[in-house]
């Protein structure tokens, strides 16, 4: 049985893709890498933005892929509740096709006498020096087994509905999962965070009575990688979190080095995969992934297709990278955000308009953050924005320390701090700093103000630190409810409950002020979610807060839930649904299930079956027919 092999979801990985492309910019004496230069040394077709328009550099591309699957769709009828996800069999039968594997590419080209050398160099580390086999937890055999399989892109198709109705509220909207799906198989070592970003959407029906078949659609985000890879024909940047480490990293670094002194790539055209989520805000749909900039998407209001756009600086005054987890404030449409690093600052702190343009001259610098620390997500308060410093640090050193290791990982005398900064600061002489032992915030849920003196933050802990990087079957996440007395300084913390939970959600609506429910998956183990559960935060300190859970049964798994409110206007907070895609291991048979937030079971409302497997994935959003058709056209 194939070993199943866990990460740690959204934040080492990037870490590692800032410390590589530190790196390769550095390799440079002559210029040619320089942040200002935007010329690509390999051939793109330019994207021509309108004058304010923040894409930069990429290409359009709609091409499709060379085979098709379709499938007819159809109404269905309805069937009786159950509790689990597995066991719900369709009314009408789907054609049988096989889950669409990757399938090997040719090359487009005969490589280069460079690109052949580099090529060799890497043969020869990945079989001599540092083959796979050795660490089963990069081991591709391992890691893009069952699940996390990849699979090729799949056009928009047909998808019937074959349980219950999609809810008038939902109908010509669309779920969007981001996640890593490697273009080619990997000829070393592979982690799964090492995966090209992979767009899953699912338009659903505008018209009708909700029965009517949705849309499936799976796309590549048009990366520099991606687009330098595809024409090459095979990997050329190597697979960052999984490839450097000790001797056989630094020599993965000198072939790198080697293809761009040669010419082969250019790490200031962007080294990121845009893998790990999706923010919409200012009109436009971007997949994010921290060690580069944010990718402008477009969906097809018409067929759900999915283009990239381009890779965006906003007009020369974003650089480097922006977090995966940005945080939109309901009340101003303002968009709060960061970068990391491990050079300093390691911390950097800006903001955009609700119209989209970047901030200028508002980048905070946080020099008060000592350390190059891994700083995955944050949170907001109508007036403050909350930093987490964890036991997660850079480490670059320990490649060359005696028998070699990964230059991220975690350190357990350092004590974990929550940093406090006005949310409009000019500067970091601002921020506060409280200690909080034992306490590493990956994935924050929300945070709040009571009063003019108490944060009230909400998040999951994760337990053993040391484990999270490659044993991540081994932590468990405890959502915990920290209060910080900013006068006195005082801390607490109170458990939410006893399960193991991490990627939740909450109403967008209140992102930043107080909230009562969060939708949460649980881990079994992690990174697989077995499960969906329903807390209640004004049950805090009262004993387990779950007040609404749902399984998924035997052999099925899903991933983050995403919460999708039933209107506009603010009525209860829990009026909506929960929505996510499942697999069935057992038959590979995926599904889009719709789930009623309000009901203590979190009841199936409607289940959607998709016609290929869709891989296990990171995070997500919903964007509303409304938000679709308000998308930019460029």
């Amino acid at each position: 049985m194939p070993l199943e092999i866990p990460i740690l979801i959204g934040g080492a990985a990037n870490a590692m893709d800032a410390l590589f492309s530190t790196f390769l910019l550095s390799t440079s004496s002559t210029g040619l890498l320089s942040g200002r230069n935007k010329t690509l040394i390999y051939p793109m077709k330019p994207f021509a933005p309108t004058p304010a328009s923040p894409v930069i550099s990429d290409v359009e591309t709609k091409e499709k892929p060379e085979r098709s699957m379709r499938t007819k769709g159809g109404s269905a009828d309805n069937y009786g509740d159950r509790s689990s996800i597995q066991g719900s069999s369709s009314p009408m039968q789907m054609p049988q096709t096989k889950p669409q594997y990757l399938s090997p590419r040719t090359r487009s080209r005969e490589p280069s006498a460079a690109a052949a050398l580099c090529i060799a160099l890497d043969e020869l580390i990945n079989n001599f020096i540092d083959p796979p086999h050795l660490r089963s937890s990069v081991d591709p055999r391992h890691v893009l087994s069952n699940n996390w399989a990849p699979v090729n892109e799949l056009p928009p198709t047909p998808c019937p509905v074959i349980r219950g109705a999609i809810p008038a509220c939902l109908r010509g909207g669309a779920y969007i999962r981001n996640g890593p799906n490697p273009q080619y198989l990997p000829r070393g070592p592979h982690h799964l965070f090492d995966g090209d970003g992979m767009l899953n959407a699912l338009l659903l029906p505008r018209d009708g009575d909700g029965e009517a078949p949705a849309t499936l659609c799976s796309r590549y985000v048009r990366t520099y990688k991606y687009l330098l890879e595809r024409d090459a024909g095979g990997p050329v940047l190597p697979n960052v979190f999984s490839g450097f480490h000790g001797a056989a990293g630094i020599a993965r670094g000198a072939v790198a080095a080697a293809r761009i002194l040669t010419g082969q790539m250019n790490p200031a055209a962007g080294v990121g995969l845009a893998n790990t989520s999706l923010t919409f805000f200012g009109g436009r749909l971007y997949a994010l992934g921290e060690s580069d900039l944010p990718y402008a998407v477009r969906m097809s209001p018409e067929d759900g297709d999915i283009t990239t756009l381009g890779r965006c600086d906003f007009e020369g005054k974003l650089s480097m990278g922006m977090t995966a987890h940005p945080k939109k404030d309901p009340a101003t449409g303002e968009l709060f955000a960061f970068r990391y690093g491990p050079v300093p600052p390691f911390l950097t702190y800006f903001r955009f308009d609700a119209e989209g343009k970047y901030k200028t001259g508002e980048d905070v610098p946080i020099f008060s953050l000592a350390q190059p620390s891994m700083v995955h997500d944050f949170a907001i308060t109508e007036r403050f924005a909350i930093f987490p410093d964890i036991q997660i640090v850079m480490k670059p050193m320990d490649m060359v320390a005696p028998g070699g290791g990964s230059p991220v990982g975690s350190e357990r005398g350092k004590v974990p701090r929550l940093g406090i900064l006005p949310k409009y600061a000019r500067s970091d002489a601002e921020m506060r700093w409280f200690e909080v032992p034992g306490f590493n915030l990956m994935h924050a849920l929300n945070a709040w103000e009571e009063g003019e003196d108490t944060i009230v933050l909400v998040a999951p802990n994760v337990l053993s630190i040391e484990h999270a990087l490659e044993r991540m079957e081994l932590v468990h996440s405890s959502v915990e409810m920290v209060r910080i007395e900013l006068r006195s300084g005082a801390i607490s913390r109170t458990p939410l409950s006893a399960e193991n939970l991490d990627f939740g959600v909450i109403h967008p609506g209140y992102v930043g002020r107080k909230n009562r429910f969060a939708y949460l998956g649980v881990g079994d183990p992690f990174p697989k979610i077995s499960g969906v559960r329903k807390l209640d935060f004004s049950l805090c300190g009262r004993g387990d807060c779950v007040v609404a859970a749902r399984d998924f049964g035997p052999g099925c798994f899903g991933g983050e839930p995403f919460f999708v409110p039933a209107g506009p206007s603010r009525g209860e907070e829990d009026d909506g649904y929960v929505v996510l895609y499942v697999h069935n291991e057992d038959n590979r048979e995926s599904k889009f299930i719709i789930m009623d937030a309000r009901s203590p079971q979190l009841d199936l409302v409607a289940e959607v079956i998709l016609p290929s497997r869709v891989p296990y994935g990171f995070h997500g959003l919903f964007l509303t027919q409304d938000e679709i058709r308000a998308q930019r056209p460029h």
